[in-house]
């Protein structure tokens, strides 16, 4: 099952120069039917897996992985919410460079960001202080482990650290259980399916409205 095949026909106008009459229709898909997850089952965590994406690994490769068939890629981007193929998916570490060297410059990438904490824990593994924390780079804590004297557990954030950190975010998705892509299926099946109306013409197809022609 293919997304594309899957969405329901228009037939429009034609407007074109090759145009024989006010009932000439051009058949297309209707493109801005999308398909999304249930809204009943989109905060539930049962229904989903955790997925780390490996390098350079592809929509259609975790397709053909979990289900089967790498033609239900378009399933992995609408349960993950990839959108924008090159934005929402994590570039490859040779990518990450080249992005971080056009956006940032060669010796910019590597330019300090800002500075956050280290992880700090005394002596009895009881955490003191958690990493992460933005902070001056000045930024010190009394020791756990002796009161007198003061540590400074931060750390230097690059620019380079920054972008790798965004990055890494994208590896991680959810991705629908295979146990439910059955249902999902037909759930999206059911929305590319026209109900009757005056521009009936099937449940697959609808005519718009034809402006050009004036017979009663």
């Amino acid at each position: 099952m293919t997304y594309f095949r899957e969405l329901p026909n228009v037939e429009y106008q034609n407007f074109l120069s090759d145009s024989t009459g006010s009932l000439d229709y051009i058949l297309m898909k209707n493109i801005f039917i999308r398909g999304k997850l249930r809204d009943d089952l989109q905060n539930v965590l049962t229904v989903f897996d955790k997925y780390v994406i490996l390098e350079d690994e592809r929509p259609d490769e975790i397709a053909d992985k979990l289900y089967g068939d790498p033609n239900l890629d378009w399933v992995i981007r609408v349960t993950a919410n990839i959108i924008n193929y090159q934005n929402d998916l994590p570039l490859t570490a040779q990518q990450l460079y080249e992005f971080c060297v056009e956006k940032y410059g060669e010796s910019g990438m590597l330019d300090v960001r800002y500075y956050e904490t280290t992880e700090v824990k005394d002596n009895f593994g009881k955490l003191i202080l958690p990493a992460g924390q933005v902070v001056d780079s000045t930024f010190t804590i009394p020791n756990p482990n002796l009161p007198q004297l003061t540590i400074n557990p931060v750390t230097a954030i690059t620019n380079f650290d920054y972008e790798t950190a965004r990055n890494d975010e994208k590896k991680t998705i959810y991705v629908l259980k295979p146990i439910y892509l059955g249902q999902f299926l037909d759930d999206m099946r059911d929305i590319a399916t026209y109900g009757f109306n005056s521009e009936f013409i099937d449940e697959k197809t609808i005519r718009v409205t034809n402006t050009l022609n004036t017979s009663p």
